[in-house]
């Protein structure tokens, strides 16, 4: 008797096991989002099911700044742009006295993008060009493994959405194909993604600067000129995603009015379709805006998704941790 009970409970230990292994979504509370993530998912993959999909047209989307990692205080492509600026001026004196740099330098990053749009581009273009695409490259895999969030001190790569990282798996192994399209530069996501989203880089469709092709010793380069080439935004994204992958996603995930477009076109294709926004909600373990924030600002989105019932996470109850290794 002793034997057979022992027994069980080592079978019930397996199963138990066996159970939560198989859980692709563990960081998921079991609410009506992680629900419609599954039948989603389940109905286009199950052959015989009046919306399964061939492996070859399950495409999936990505926004990445606040839909895969954090955006807050700022995209952190941008805070990438500040560092280059610090370091930098020493080989620009005239920045002293010179705006948007001059605010940067003394530290008031407000003052410095106080011409909006315009200085916020100009930065970017002066310290992310006049190199070549390899030296580049390097500046951004240098900045990501050393550089560290204001606000957490995690590496930026730990800034990343644990639940999203498993969505991405979970879609991955039944037969998605998953694609970045984010309105961040398509050369600083490349160096980093596959390691930490398990996208390779030539899935990423981002916004472009200009190249130019030269002849340097007699090697061939291709230099970043300070002019962009395609802004990946807004209506950006659904022509981006047309003219790089060629397919119409059958599911897309964002979190703000910049992917609006990119939802819109994906659910209006025929057939089963999938679209999701991820509301930041959790004011305690990351932060909480919507509409009034410049940081991914969610207003039409958000009114869209509730009159096409799209499906919308809710940060704060719908995810049991945050961030990778962070305490629920």
């Amino acid at each position: 008797m002793k034997s057979l009970l022992i027994k069980s409970l080592l079978v019930l230990f397996a199963l138990t096991t066996t159970a939560f292994a198989a859980d692709p979504l563990p960081s998921w509370n079991d609410t009506a989002t992680r629900q419609a993530i599954v039948a989603f998912i389940g109905k286009v993959t199950t052959p015989g099911s009046p919306d399964f999909v061939p492996v070859e047209e399950r495409i999936a989307t990505f926004d990445n700044d606040g839909t895969l990692w954090a955006e807050k205080p700022m995209y952190f492509q941008f805070l990438f742009g500040f560092d280059r600026v610090r370091s930098l001026a020493p080989q620009h004196p005239e920045w002293a006295t010179t705006e948007p740099y001059a605010s940067l330098l003394k530290g008031d990053v407000k003052a410095a993008l106080a011409g909006g749009v315009p200085a916020a581009t100009q930065i970017l273009l002066s310290t992310h060009a006049g190199m070549t695409t390899d030296e580049y490259d390097v500046m951004v895999r240098e900045w990501i493994a050393t550089a560290r969030h204001p606000t957490t001190g995690r590496p930026y790569t730990e800034m990343v959405y644990q639940p999203m990282l498993e969505l991405l798996a979970y879609l991955r192994a039944n037969g998605f194909k998953t694609f970045i399209v984010s309105g961040g530069e398509n050369a600083f996501m490349r160096p980093w993604v596959e390691k930490t989203y398990g996208i390779p880089p030539e899935q990423v469709v981002g916004s472009s600067i200009k190249t130019r092709f030269e002849l340097r010793d007699g090697k061939p380069v291709l230099v970043r000129l300070p002019e962009w080439d395609f802004v990946d935004d807004n209506d950006g994204k659904p022509i981006g995603i047309n003219s790089h992958i060629g397919r119409r996603p059958i599911a897309s995930f964002g979190n703000s009015d910049g992917d609006l477009e990119m939802l819109q076109w994906t659910t209006a294709g025929r057939g089963a379709r999938f679209a999701l926004l991820v509301h930041h909600t959790d004011a305690a373990r990351e932060w909480a805006y919507d509409r009034q924030s410049t940081i991914g600002h969610l207003d039409k989105a958000l009114d869209e998704a509730r009159q096409k019932g799209w499906t919308v996470v809710d940060m704060k109850s719908d995810w049991k941790v945050v961030y990778p290794g962070a305490a629920r």
